[in-house]
């Protein structure tokens, strides 16, 4: 199903992720699923997606690239 705002997410994105990379995910899992149909594609296209901007630091928190 997709997410119709960050507010919606699975609570472990909602905890973890900055607000920024909150959007990224919810824009490409929904497009993701429009597309192929599937949730789990979803799941792996949306955090592909995150992972393009974010990472996570030596203290287990996501934060922006350089």
């Amino acid at each position: 199903m997709p997410y119709k705002s960050t507010s919606d997410l699975p609570d472990t994105m909602k905890d973890n992720l900055p607000g920024h990379a909150k959007e990224i995910f919810k824009e490409a899992f929904n497009s993701a699923l429009e597309e192929y149909n599937k949730e789990e594609t979803a799941f792996k296209v949306a955090w592909s997606a995150v992972k393009k901007k974010y990472e996570k630091n030596d203290d287990g928190d996501w934060v922006k690239k350089e």
